[in-house]
C-alpha cells in the first residue's frame, strides 16, 4: 500500500466519489488508493473516475472470476454477470470432451472469459478467441498470455482457420444484446467509454445472434454446445432464435448475479 495514504487521504477520496455519483465509493476509493504509486496520480485517477470514466479503465483492470483482467480504454468491460457464462462453459469442459477441448471465445473483448475458462478447465483446452476490434484484440492478446490461445481478429467466424471449422467444443458468443433503443439508457461509463459495436444488438438486441447461429452448427463438433448470455426479458425471444436454427436450446439463470445464460447443441 502507498505510504502517503492517511485516513483523512481517503476520507477525502470517498467524498469526492460519493458526490460524482458513486455508489460504491468506499469500495472504488480502496481500489484507486491501492493502485495509484504518488498523489499525483491518485489526483489523477479520482478526477478521471469522478469525470465519469470507468473504474476499470481508470486504474487498467477488472476483477473476473477471481482473475485480474487488463482492460484498456475503449475496451468493454467484463460484468460480474457474465461469471454465469464462464462458469457454464467452464463446466462443459472436462469428459468427453476434455482433455483437449477445443473452446472459442467469440466477441471476445478483453478475453476475460477465455481467461477464466482456462484457469477453471479441469484439464488444457485449445483455447481461441475472436473479436472485430482491434484495441480488443490487442486487450485479449495480453490477457491469454500462458494459456496458449489463439487470438484472432476479424467479423464473428470470418475471423476464424478454417481448420477450426467443425471442430468446436465449446462456443462461447458474449455477443451484444442490448437493443439500440435502449442504449441512451445505459449508464455513462458504458454509453460513452465503450466502443458501441460492443454494446448494440440491433433493434431487438438480437440481431449479433441471429449472425452467430445461423452459423454455429458449421463450426461445433459433433456433441459441441454454444452458449451465449441474455437478459431476463429477452430470453424467450433467444429461445426461439436458436431453435429457428435448428438448435435444441434451453436457458439457465443465476439470481445472484441477475445472469441468464443460453445453452444450445444441434438437432
Amino acid at each position: 500500500m502507498p505510504v502517503f495514504i492517511s485516513t483523512s487521504l481517503r476520507s477525502s477520496v470517498v467524498s469526492r466519489l460519493r458526490a460524482a455519483g458513486c455508489v460504491f465509493a468506499e469500495d472504488e476509493a480502496r481500489i484507486l488508493l491501492a493502485a495509484a504509486s504518488t498523489p499525483a496520480e491518485l489526483a489523477a485517477m479520482v478526477r478521471a473516475r469522478a469525470d465519469g470514466r470507468p473504474l476499470e479503465h481508470v486504474v487498467g483492470w477488472a476483477e473476473f472470476a477471481g482473475l485480474r483482467i487488463a482492460v484498456d480504454p475503449g475496451v468493454f468491460v467484463p460484468r460480474r454477470r457474465s461469471e454465469f457464462l464462464a462458469a457454464a462453459a467452464t463446466a462443459l469442459t472436462g469428459p468427453p470432451r476434455g482433455p483437449g477441448a477445443v473452446v472459442l471465445d467469440l466477441c471476445c473483448g478483453s478475453g476475460a472469459l477465455g481467461a477464466a475458462v482456462a484457469a477453471g478447465a479441469a484439464h488444457p483446452v485449445e483455447l481461441h478467441a475472436a473479436d472485430i476490434d482491434t484495441d480488443a484484440v490487442r486487450c485479449a492478446r495480453r490477457n491469454l498470455v500462458g494459456t496458449g490461445a489463439h487470438v484472432h481478429q476479424g467479423d464473428l467466424f470470418a475471423a476464424l482457420p478454417a481448420a477450426l471449422r467443425g471442430r468446436i467444443d465449446i462456443l462461447i458468443a458474449n455477443v451484444p444484446y442490448v437493443p439500440t433503443g435502449d442504449l441512451a439508457l445505459l449508464p455513462p461509463e458504458a454509453r460513452l467509454h465503450e466502443a458501441r459495436p460492443a454494446l448494440d444488438g440491433g433493434a431487438d438486441g438480437l440481431d449479433v445472434l441471429r449472425r452467430v447461429v445461423a452459423q454455429a452448427s458449421a463450426w461445433l463438433a459433433p456433441g459441441g454446445a454454444l452458449l451465449f448470455e441474455t437478459s431476463e426479458r429477452q430470453v424467450s425471444a433467444a429461445l426461439a432464435v436458436a431453435r429457428a436454427a435448428g438448435l435444441t436450446a434451453a436457458a439457465g439463470r443465476n439470481e445472484d448475479l441477475d445472469a441468464t445464460v443460453v445453452t444450445a447443441t444441434p438437432r
